[in-house]
C-alpha cells in the first residue's frame, strides 16, 4: 500500500465515516443525489479553487473535522456560535479550539452550495468533505465520504475541553483517550501521522525546550540536541514566546505524509504526542 494509504482509510474509518459518533444519522454515498445534486461538485470546485493559494489550511481544516467529531461526534457543532442552552459559550471558544481555523473557509462553502440549494445540505457534511477534499488537493489520498450528517444544536465549551486531547498529552496519555472512543492505537499513530500536514504554536511545546518537568532550563532529553538547539534558535527564542508557528514537519511543510514516526525514530518529533 502506498504512504497514504493506510492513512486514507483510517480517516475514513475514524473520522469521517464517525466511530466518535456522527450526528446519530444512516449516512450513505451520494445522500444528496436527488435533493442537491451538485452539492459535492460546488464543493469540490471551491476547495480546488482556494486551497491551492493556501495550502497550509488544509491542514486546518482537517483539524477543524477532527475538533468536531471528537465532542459529540460529527454534528458541526464547533461552528456553533451561540446556542439557547450554553449562550456563547460553545465549543468555538475553548480553549482547545481558540487556535482553530477555517470558519470562514466553511462559511464560503457553505454559501456557495445555498446558492444552489438552500436549506439543504448540512454544515456538518461540508466539514466533512471539505476535509476530504483539502486533503486531495495538497496531494493526500482520495477516500470516499457517506453523508447524510445532521447538524447539531448543542454545543458546549466545556465538553470540548474535556474531550478534545490537550497538546501537552503524551502517547500513552492520548492510547486512554482515543481508547474512551473506541478507537484502537494503530488509529492514534495514524491520526498522528497526519500531523505532519500542519503547523503548531510554540506554547504547546515549549516547555520540552526550556522547562521540561517543571524544571526552568531543563531541556527534554529526548530531544535531538541539534534539532532542540534549531528550535530555540530560529524558531521558539523563549519560552514566552505566544505567536511563532513551527512546521510539524520542517522538511516537507504542506505534503500529508507519516514522517512523524521517521521524526520520532530521530528524536525530532517536538509534540508531546510523538514521546511515550
Amino acid at each position: 500500500m502506498d504512504k497514504f494509504g493506510y492513512l486514507g482509510n483510517f480517516l475514513l474509518f475514524c473520522i469521517l465515516l464517525g466511530i466518535v459518533g456522527c450526528s446519530h444519522a444512516q449516512l450513505q454515498l451520494n445522500f444528496y443525489a436527488k435533493s442537491c445534486p451538485q452539492a459535492e461538485k460546488i464543493i469540490e470546485d471551491y476547495v480546488q479553487k482556494h486551497i491551492p493559494n493556501a495550502p497550509s489550511l488544509a491542514a486546518a481544516l482537517l483539524r477543524l473535522q477532527f475538533h468536531d467529531c471528537f465532542v459529540r461526534g460529527c454534528d458541526g457543532s464547533v461552528l456553533l456560535n451561540f446556542t439557547s442552552s450554553t449562550k456563547n459559550q460553545t465549543e468555538k471558544v475553548a480553549v482547545p479550539n481558540q487556535t482553530l481555523k477555517g470558519f470562514s473557509f466553511i462559511d464560503g462553502v457553505k454559501k456557495a452550495v445555498e446558492a444552489e440549494c438552500p436549506g439543504v445540505v448540512s454544515c456538518a457534511d461540508i466539514v466533512a468533505l471539505v476535509a476530504r477534499d483539502s486533503v486531495v488537493v495538497t496531494g493526500g489520498p482520495y477516500w470516499n465520504v457517506p453523508t447524510g450528517r445532521r447538524d447539531g444544536r448543542i454545543s458546549n465549551a466545556s465538553e470540548a475541553l474535556a474531550n478534545i486531547p490537550p497538546p501537552t498529552s503524551n502517547f500513552s496519555s492520548l492510547q486512554t483517550s482515543f481508547a474512551s472512543k473506541g478507537l484502537d492505537l494503530k488509529d492514534l499513530v495514524l491520526l498522528s501521522g497526519a500531523h505532519t500536514i500542519g503547523v503548531s504554536h510554540c506554547p504547546s511545546f515549549s516547555s520540552r525546550l526550556y522547562n521540561f518537568t517543571g524544571v526552568w532550563g531543563k531541556q527534554d532529553p529526548s530531544l535531538d540536541s541539534e534539532y532542540a538547539a534549531n528550535l530555540k534558535t530560529k524558531k521558539c527564542k523563549s519560552i514566552i514566546d505566544n505567536t511563532t508557528i513551527v512546521e510539524m514537519d520542517l522538511a516537507v511543510p504542506v505534503n500529508l505524509i507519516l514522517a512523524t514516526l521517521s521524526l520520532c525514530l530521530r528524536e525530532k518529533g517536538y509534540s508531546n504526542l510523538m514521546q511515550p
